[in-house]
């Protein structure tokens, strides 16, 4: 039995190690990057039976991101090998604040030909809750089939769903196709964690209570806006409010934050928290993924997370 599952596509990344533009970067050290593998290497810290889905290429990259998450405690039984699709890989600059650069190679890999035929129904069906994320619904047709033929099964199967847009506008046709497209899958979640800017895109509005509202029109059960440094903004049927954000003293990178957001949300659900409490914890998990480089390198422990969380919550409180 797993507590959780999810699904997309794993890369290689290699991160600059000397700040500057990217192309002049002469070393570089290698990490996993992938916004599913991101959550499921949280939920796993925290003492989750995390599972992952997909395919990767039958090369050192793809044995790389199985040692890796293997390590990490992360069950990857349902993880394909291709032979003939390789790996994807990314390469990302060093920064010493804000968003890096970053480009990808990953047209064509394996994980871009994850289609219903490859879907194990008694693994999915084994997991209490599918994370998913609107990555694998840009990659290729496949891989959309794929996405919602494992939606509709967990959601028949009466599981619950977690859905974060991850926009890659990059991967769509247009803006509009995209908008479309997610806003499919989302309104099937019962749980919608946008970013406010996304939250734009998909909806119209740049309020966080509007765009709440909009998926919660639309059946969706919950709804946490992401809003930065602000901490999150969130609503149900009955409860709405803002939940602050932890100070940061330096953003090292963050890559990441949205996925640790997703992590720390969503585990306080399914551990029964207050809505409130689940979106702190959210917060907090998104603040400490800021301050290191890697992607889910600062994703932290259980006994990590409760330390930090109580120490800052202190702070907070004697201000």
């Amino acid at each position: 039995m797993l507590d959780t599952v999810t699904f997309g596509e794993a890369m290689a990344m290699f991160i600059a190690d000397d700040t500057g533009p990217l192309y002049k970067a002469k070393h570089f050290t290698r990490s996993l990057a992938g916004a599913e593998t991101n959550t499921a290497i949280g939920f796993a810290r925290l003492g989750f039976k995390s599972g992952w889905a997909s395919k990767v290429g039958s090369d050192a990259f793809g044995e790389f991101i199985m040692d890796r998450l293997k390590k990490e405690g992360v069950n990857v039984d349902c993880v394909l090998t291709d032979s003939r699709y390789p790996t994807g890989f990314q390469i990302k600059s060093k920064v010493l604040e804000g968003d890096p650069e970053v480009q990808y190679f990953r047209r064509g890999s394996a994980a871009s030909t994850l289609s219903p035929e490859d879907a194990d129904s008694r693994y999915f069906l084994s997991a209490k809750h599918l994370h998913l994320t609107g990555i694998p619904l840009a990659l290729s047709e496949q891989t959309r089939a794929f996405s919602h033929h494992i939606l509709t099964l967990m959601k028949e199967a009466g599981k619950t769903v977690s859905f974060d847009p991850n926009l890659r506008p990059s991967l769509w046709n247009s803006q509009e196709e995209m908008a479309k497209e997610i806003n499919k899958a989302a309104f099937q979640a019962d749980y919608v964690l946008p970013g406010v800017e996304e939250g734009r895109i998909l909806t119209g509005s740049s309020q966080p209570e509007t765009i709440a509202d909009f998926y919660l029109e639309h059946g969706v059960k919950a709804v946490a806006v992401k809003l930065g440094p602000d901490g999150a903004f969130f609503k149900t049927a009955g409860q709405r409010g803002l939940v602050e954000g932890f100070k940061v003293d330096r953003v090292v990178d963050t890559v990441g934050a949205g996925d640790g957001f997703a992590v720390g949300f969503v585990s306080g659900i399914l551990e029964g928290l207050p809505m409130e409490e689940a979106v702190l914890r959210g917060n907090a998990i998104g603040a400490m993924a800021v301050q290191s480089i890697g992607d889910s390198d600062g994703y932290p422990v259980r006994e990590e997370l409760e330390r930090y969380m109580k120490e800052h919550v202190k702070e907070a409180d004697e201000v």
